[in-house]
């Protein structure tokens, strides 16, 4: 992608009002598609965090956690399984959807990225200045800062852009960072997703997986 045009890209709303995030790139000499998000590191490094999870066992409980594990929706039709497999954007517009990939990144010790985009989405809509703060702290404490075990993989310019944001936080604090994790999802856990005995099961009729308590 050239210097100085703009990507727009990831979904920012859940439900109604679904818009587009637009990011500006700075100019960079040998830059690749999504330099920013899409380098090899951050897929080396959200396979070692994978890793190290699995070695550790570490449980994705938080005595933080403020994202529900399992959204409220309806039954998705057959209709609705099937565009999921069209595009990323369709299966995270759909709430049954997102639960649905959500079951899958679990098995992938990964789930703290959907947990992250939602709660992101959940910032988005406060109004209430205290609000906003504290729930900018909960997102920083839960998944940005390297002390906790839901960590998400971020590249160090988008990190230390949060940081300078912490300072005053806005609904908007963690854009930059949501679509790094949304253009992650999409790239490494997506396509294995579509390949899953869980979606396979899903478009053949079988029953939506449930969610585990």
């Amino acid at each position: 992608m050239g210097g100085g045009r703009s990507e727009t890209s990831a979904l920012s709303g859940t439900g109604e009002g679904w818009g587009f995030i637009t990011t500006q790139n700075s100019q960079r000499p040998n830059a690749c598609c999504f330099c920013w998000c899409c380098c090899c590191s951050c897929s080396w490094n959200e396979e070692e965090r994978r890793k190290r999870r699995r070695r550790k066992k570490i449980s994705l409980d938080s005595k933080m956690e403020t994202i529900p594990r399992c959204e409220s929706c309806t039954k998705p039709s057959p209709e609705e399984i099937g565009l999921w497999s069209q595009s990323f954007d369709k299966l995270m517009r759909n709430p049954a959807g997102r639960n649905v990939f959500r079951e899958f990144l679990r098995t992938e010790y990964s789930e703290e990225n959907m947990q992250f985009w939602l709660a992101c989405e959940d910032l988005k809509r406060e109004i209430n200045k205290s609000a906003i703060e504290e729930k900018a702290r909960v997102i920083y404490e839960d998944y940005i800062s390297i002390l906790s075990p839901k960590e998400v993989s971020l590249d160090a310019r988008v990190r230390e852009m949060i940081n300078k944001k912490m300072q005053e936080p806005t609904p908007h604090t963690f854009e930059d960072a949501q679509l790094q994790i949304y253009m992650l999802m999409h790239r490494d856990s997506y396509p294995r997703f579509l390949s899953s005995s869980n979606y396979k099961a899903l478009v053949l009729g079988g029953s939506q997986p449930s969610s585990d308590s």
